[in-house]
């Protein structure tokens, strides 16, 4: 039934592979689909790229995923051509983990050249975000906040507009769907601790220690995702 993939937009392949699969009945409406674990290995990929198509096909409204019960069949495709998908760009996994190859070196950078004025800026992201841990919206909006502040301690309208194009995709639909099972007041407290730590190697002017912050704050980022779904799957299984 599943075909291994080669790696080249796997969560789109396996998407595919699967819409397929619904259109020719192999896969029935109302049917459950095996855990995610197991599709996985079937498709020989890494579960957050099975996690990534999982999300495609739910906006497409082919399936539900009922977090602790499983990914159920809704309907098939519509008939006629097939329509191009709305969005064929990096997957929200891709996304973090450039963010933490390129901002590791940011705050790195930033250490070096922070003024007592920029660390002020971050103080009162950090207050602020204490106080929007209940509000999504708001969450989101001061967490680019912080990141943004600190590239604009090194001053670079190039380097700004760069990782403008990264934090945009962080707004998509597929991230945000995805965010949506996995995010809130805890995951964002957590957030927040890892900002601080972020925010004191930076003011200690700790190039090393800034980097690491970073690192493994946008590291765990993925691992909450990650984490998230599983501990939901261990029960379906």
């Amino acid at each position: 039934m599943f075909m291994a993939l080669e790696p080249r937009r796997l969560y789109r392949q396996v998407a595919d592979q699967i819409r397929t699969l619904i259109e020719t009945g192999e896969l029935a409406v109302g049917e459950r689909l095996p855990a995610e674990r197991e599709l996985a290995e079937r498709f020989g990929i890494s579960r957050p790229s099975v996690r990534e198509a999982l999300i495609v096909l739910e906006l497409e409204g082919l399936i539900q995923i009922r977090m602790g019960s499983g990914v159920y069949i809704l309907r098939k495709p519509a008939a006629g051509p097939a329509v191009p998908p709305a969005e064929d760009g990096d997957g929200p996994f891709e996304i973090l983990q450039a963010r933490c190859i390129v901002e590791s070196a940011i705050a790195e950078e930033a250490a070096r050249r922070a003024r007592p004025e920029h660390v002020a800026i971050l103080d009162e992201n950090l207050r602020l975000m204490q106080d929007a841990l209940d509000d999504a919206d708001r969450a989101i909006a001061l967490d680019c906040a912080f990141h943004g502040a600190i590239i604009d301690i090194i001053g670079n309208a190039a380097l700004k507009r760069f990782t403008g194009l990264v934090y945009d995709r962080r707004t998509s639909p597929y991230f945000e769907k995805l965010a949506s099972y996995f995010e809130g007041p805890h995951t964002w407290k957590l957030a927040l601790e890892e900002h601080q730590v972020i925010r004191d190697a930076i003011a200690a002017a700790d190039p090393a220690a800034a980097r690491e912050a970073m690192r493994r704050h946008l590291t765990l980022a993925q691992k909450r995702f990650s984490e998230s779904f599983e501990e939901e799957q261990a029960r379906e299984d």
